[in-house]
């Protein structure tokens, strides 16, 4: 698997993702099921809010061999702060659009 990872651009200043790479390396998480190896081909933020940019973001991580994009835990579920994204339903839905069914859309990272 060739993964592209989108965070949360304010969680950014405090969390470096150790918790997404830990999850990675160790397939846990949404990688539990996943026996394949996985590579990291890109991590970036969302472009801020409202995720207009998320887009943008996943087309460029789909153009340089990303085949699944997830979505960091801290939108989806709001690790570590407990808040989530309030725009992360509508970012998921035009990133799915955008990338098509060629790549997997993973709604989140680690628990």
């Amino acid at each position: 698997m060739k993964l592209g990872i989108i965070r949360c651009m304010q969680t950014e200043d405090y969390c470096p993702g150790t918790g997404d790479f830990r999850a990675v390396k160790e397939h846990r998480g949404i990688f539990a099921d996943v026996e394949e190896e996985i590579e990291v081909i890109g991590f970036i933020n969302c472009g801020g809010c409202p995720g207009k940019k998320a887009v943008l973001r996943a087309r460029e991580l789909k153009k340089r061999g990303a085949d699944a994009i997830a979505f960091a835990s801290c939108i989806q579920k709001g690790t570590p702060i407990g808040y989530p994204c309030p725009f992360a339903k509508k970012m998921r839905e035009i990133v799915g659009i955008e990338v098509g069914d060629s790549v997997k859309v993973l709604d989140y990272t680690h628990d």
